[in-house]
Formats: C-alpha cells, structure tokens, sequence
C-alpha cells in the first residue's frame, strides 16, 4: 500500500525544495563574484560560476510557473 500526502505535506516538501535551490543557487552567484573580486585576471572562472548560478535559479523559476499552473487548474 502506498501512503498519499496531504496538500499541506506536500506544500512543506516543496518549501523544502525551494530553499535548497535558493540557498544554492545565490552561494553560486556569491562565489562567482568572490572570484572575480579575488583575481581579476582569472575573469572567465567567475563569470562561469555566475552563469551557474543564474542558471540554477532560472530552474527554481520555471519550478515556481509549473507547480503555480498545477494549482491553478
């Protein structure tokens, strides 16, 4: 027997979720400009941990429209 989750446990797994990438993703664009910052000859290496950064939080967007069209209906 599978056990369902309840809209409210459900809603607290994807907070979860949520912060994880948030937390990440803006540690990734804090990185990036540390080392950009620290040696400024080395601009590309900083610029591509920003770029991932960016990236991870365009995911958590698209996360955000999806689960916000899936409530919607």
């Amino acid at each position: 027997m599978k056990k369902r989750l309840t809209r409210q446990e459900e809603f607290d797994i994807l907070k979860i979720v949520i912060d994880k990438f948030i937390l990440l993703g803006i540690s990734l664009l804090g990185y990036g400009l540390f080392k950009i910052i620290e040696n400024s000859q080395d601009f590309t290496m900083g610029f591509i941990i920003i770029i991932g950064g960016v990236i991870l939080l365009i995911i958590l967007i698209i996360l955000f429209i999806k689960e916000y069209e899936f409530e919607k209906r």
